[in-house]
């Protein structure tokens, strides 16, 4: 499964997905400081921002033009934070998966390893 080393990578696009059929994309892109990044979910519309996401909180903050913070796809996005760093476990049917390019430089994932992590051998090396 993807790691938080892919989250914070600054280009990561994933999936969180169930068995009943539900599914949320994600964009995660670097914000100004380490710990923050800018939140994205993928829309009829594109991609609509949803706010600034602390990655040692789990917690997205709307700002002025985010998304309400009961908005489902904003707690499934805290969930699946939670999932990732280990802190809950993912349940039977759920997947959160990329989208087989590089969360660094966007590249194709063609080894094993990088399809399992994200990331590709030189940026998992940065």
């Amino acid at each position: 499964m993807i790691g938080m080393d892919f989250i914070t990578a600054g280009r990561a696009v994933f999936t969180v997905s169930n068995n009943k059929g539900e599914h949320y994309t994600y964009k995660i892109r670097k914000h100004k400081t380490d710990d923050m990044f800018f939140a994205y979910v993928l829309t009829g519309n594109g991609y609509v921002y949803m706010g600034v996401f602390d990655k040692h909180t789990h917690k997205v903050y709307q700002g002025k033009k985010g998304m309400n913070p009961t908005a489902k796809c904003v707690r499934v996005l805290e969930w699946a934070m939670t999932v990732i760093r280990g802190s809950v476990a993912l349940p039977e049917g759920y997947k959160i998966q990329h989208e087989g390019q590089c969360g660094r430089c966007n590249r194709p994932l063609t080894d094993p390893i990088s399809i399992e992590t994200g990331l590709g051998p030189v940026c998992r090396n940065r």
